[in-house]
């Protein structure tokens, strides 16, 4: 009885767990519909029901950029753009759509320039997404398990070699590629980027307005949260300044 009683509990939930696909799948193409008539405020309700629903890809959030820079609405669509880059950084429409986005901004921040190394681990970095490279991690780990043992239980002394030697290489690929995103991790855990909500806000030399007034930002602009004190937070912008504001709000890009 118990047993049965499990098996329908698992019928239910199997069955509930397919019917939040196809809604969720329902409506994603809801939204792609709202979008393709001009219907931008609606695609963009049905994209955002997707995402409660807990499902998040570069796809959905292009789509949720797309939709935001038909509506003129400047920081919510770098935001999603940026959040796709993330997902999919080698995708070139994506990177297209951002740089028109970001085109729609108040201020032109002129990025410091970066150092051989610098540029050679980003574009390391940029090959695949986080989630790729642990799963490219996990691969090169079975593949290279699966090849030693088969070194262990072959009796031929030929493939004992052959199987040592690829063992070896996939061993050293798991190596480099759990390195590359191990590091990669580390890099955006350290890097809290976010983007700026606020239409305005004034940046001062320190955690309050005795101090001296640096510049202004406006909505749209990326910057790198570096530390907080009560409500007041210090940021650096792309080219290298930095100050503190409050009263402003931002979004991080990694929740």
């Amino acid at each position: 009885m118990k047993k049965r009683m499990n098996f329908v509990l698992f019928l239910l939930w199997a069955g509930s767990l397919l019917h939040a696909q196809e809604n969720t799948s329902s409506l994603f193409d809801q939204g792609n519909a709202y979008y393709n008539e001009a219907n931008y405020a609606e695609a963009v309700n049905s994209y955002k029901q997707v995402l409660q629903n807990g499902l998040h890809s570069a796809e959905l959030y292009y789509n949720l950029g797309s939709a935001y820079y038909r509506l003129n609405q400047v920081a919510e669509s770098i935001y999603y753009f940026e959040k796709a880059k993330k997902l999919d950084p080698k995708n070139e429409d994506i990177k297209i759509n951002s740089s028109f986005a970001q085109n729609m901004t108040i201020d032109a921040i002129e990025p410091l320039p970066e150092s051989q190394i610098t540029q050679l681990r980003n574009r390391l970095f940029g090959l695949m997404s986080l989630d790729s490279w642990s799963q490219l991690c996990l691969v090169f780990l079975w593949l290279s398990l699966g090849l030693f043992l088969g070194y262990l239980f072959v009796f031929s002394s030929n493939l004992k070699r052959v199987f040592f030697f690829l063992s070896l290489i996939t061993s050293l690929l798991f190596l480099g590629s759990f390195t590359v995103g191990f590091s990669k991790n580390a890099l955006l855990d350290q890097n809290q980027f976010a983007i700026l909500f606020s239409s305005k806000i004034d940046v001062w030399s320190e955690p309050n307005q005795q101090g001296e007034l640096l510049f202004i930002l406006h909505e749209g602009t990326k910057v790198q949260v570096l530390d907080s004190l009560s409500e007041w937070k210090k940021i650096r912008i792309e080219n290298g300044s930095e100050g503190w504001f409050k009263n402003g709000e931002i979004k991080k890009l990694i929740d």
